[in-house]
């Protein structure tokens, strides 16, 4: 069997056939059945339902701007967790295999590896080349293929011609950056380039100031206080944000039985309740239903899990929370003075020389971001799953688009898209409240065109952590409701497109619906 080219850093795994690899000129060709853009759990979800439909000779070709699978976990602070128990991220109906009890917060090394795993059970299936330290450049329709050019970091070309493309790139969160601040008196950080637990900032007991109450921030704060109690850890908190009481979505034990929220159940409800106009009322029952904060006061909505015991832990560890928005911090004239930090309010706070200062503010910054097709071409060929053309969660859009395409229906079902960055950038609020509405929308259409088995077998399903007989019922009122509800999420997703001014409709006619 030929090797290919040195310049194509491909790996191959599965059942050996010949890998259809030519040179022309000074680009490499790679012919594949499947290329997935994206080795996050978004292409993995992807690539994994897609190798359930292909024979074990016929290939998936993985293509990763990184050297290893797993997405923005690659690059994120080591110190972060998944909010969630463990077994629901994963890819299909992957198992994890480490033996940790079910609610346990798996650290970042067991997601990647995990997320590796999930990559060499579906390369059991299926030949799977991995093509990682490559960008996407462009991809375009050639007839009855999809030609990828993608490019490694030598600049070296690769095209990958393949019958179909998934690019799963989902929202493509960068690493936050230290922020840059006139001050020289202060020590500017990033969850990314200082670890909250060792290093530098375990040295010496300076005050901590971290900037942003989102689920870095948290995450940075809690560290924080965990590893080195005692230390003066401060907050600027903006206008604070409320996460999901993990306790009341997954309780332990034989209180499953009868106790605790189901997840499903609650984005269903924010979705009925949201007409277009009203998020921030959604937002005021589900901070009261199902909410917590760990700051005075908590506008921005955030649907990730925390628990009682961490926003105690949190609270009583603050030795102050301002909430506001940090602008800059600048040095005093004189050489004794405290470092005055700028808030946007015009306020400011003096702080003490030698402070750290840790930006959290958020990973989800669409500044300058291009508009991205729809997430479904025309010939049904290429599926996109990104920010603008939004289906829902990324991870579900992978498995159940694949699903779709597969099946020769991802351009019959009636499917929804909106424009996600345009959206976040206009109102956070009105696009997280658009997002459970658009997701609720979706799957109930996919629900209407899909085996039984592709729900049964999803292994994303937060419910999963319910005896099957509660599972059960959701499972009815789901089938029931979605129906009946339909028109109604349509009207609410077509009322927050035309409010916005931004590109919404059916995904199969969305450049005839599209706005703005």
């Amino acid at each position: 069997m030929p090797s290919a080219p040195s310049r194509h850093t491909g790996r191959t795994l599965g059942t050996e056939r010949r890998l259809s690899v030519s040179a022309t000129g000074d680009e490499s060709v790679i012919r594949a059945d499947v290329c997935v853009v994206g080795a996050g759990i978004a292409g993995l979800n992807a690539l994994y339902v897609a190798s359930r439909y292909l024979r074990r000779d016929q290939r998936i070709v993985l293509v990763d701007r990184n050297d290893r699978v797993g997405g923005m976990w690659v690059d994120t602070y080591d110190y972060v967790r998944l909010h969630q128990p463990h077994a629901f991220f994963t890819a299909g109906d992957v198992k994890w295999t480490f033996g940790k009890p079910p609610g346990h917060l798996s650290t970042k090394t067991e997601v990647l590896d995990h997320l590796r795993h999930c990559l060499d059970e579906a390369a059991k299936a299926v030949q799977v080349t991995e093509l990682f330290g490559h960008e996407l450049e462009r991809a375009e329709e050639d007839g009855d293929v999809v030609v990828a050019t993608c490019r490694g970091r030598d600049g070296s070309p690769v095209r990958v011609v393949a019958d179909k493309l998934i690019n799963a790139v989902g929202l493509s969160i960068e690493a936050n950056p230290s922020l840059a601040l006139s001050s020289k008196r202060v020590r500017s950080v990033s969850p990314e380039n200082c670890d909250m637990r060792d290093g530098p900032i375990a040295a010496d007991d300076a005050p901590v100031w971290v900037i942003g109450s989102g689920k870095t921030g948290m995450d940075t704060v809690h560290a924080l206080i965990t590893n080195h109690p005692g230390r003066d850890v401060n907050l600027i908190a903006g206008t604070g944000t409320f996460f999901v009481n993990r306790d009341r979505f997954y309780p332990t034990g034989a209180s499953r039985w009868w106790r605790g929220t189901r997840p499903n159940w609650f984005v269903a409800e924010m979705a009925n309740r949201f007409d277009g106009t009203n998020e921030a009322e959604v937002a005021t029952w589900a901070r009261e239903t199902a909410g917590l904060w760990a700051t005075p006061r908590a506008d921005h909505l955030f649907i990730g899990l925390i628990s009682e015991a961490e926003i105690e832990r949190i609270r009583a560890g603050l030795r102050r929370v301002v909430m506001d928005h940090l602008v800059d911090a600048v040095d005093p004239d004189s050489t004794d003075g405290p470092v005055r930090v700028i808030l946007r309010s015009g306020d400011h706070v003096d702080i003490e020389p030698g402070s750290w200062i840790v930006n959290c503010t958020s990973h989800f910054d669409f500044t300058g971001r291009p508009t991205e097709p729809p997430y479904v071409s025309p010939s049904g060929r290429s599926v996109r799953i990104g920010a603008t053309g939004m289906f829902g969660f990324s991870s579900f859009a992978g498995y159940f688009l694949t699903h779709l395409l597969f099946l020769d229906k991802i351009t019959t079902v009636p499917l929804y898209t909106l424009d996600g960055i345009a959206l976040f950038q206009r109102s956070p609020l009105a696009g997280v409240t658009a997002a459970m509405t658009l997701a609720q929308y979706n799957l109930g259409q996919v629900a209407d065109h899909v085996p039984a088995k592709v729900f049964q077998q999803c292994g994303l399903d937060f419910d999963r952590w319910y005896p099957l007989p509660r599972r059960f019922a959701g499972q009815v009122q789901f089938l029931v409701a979605h129906k009946r509800r339909r028109a109604q999420y349509r009207r609410a997703l077509d009322v927050v497109g035309e409010r916005f001014g931004i590109a919404h409709g059916p995904v199969v006619d969305a450049e005839a619906s599209a706005v703005g």
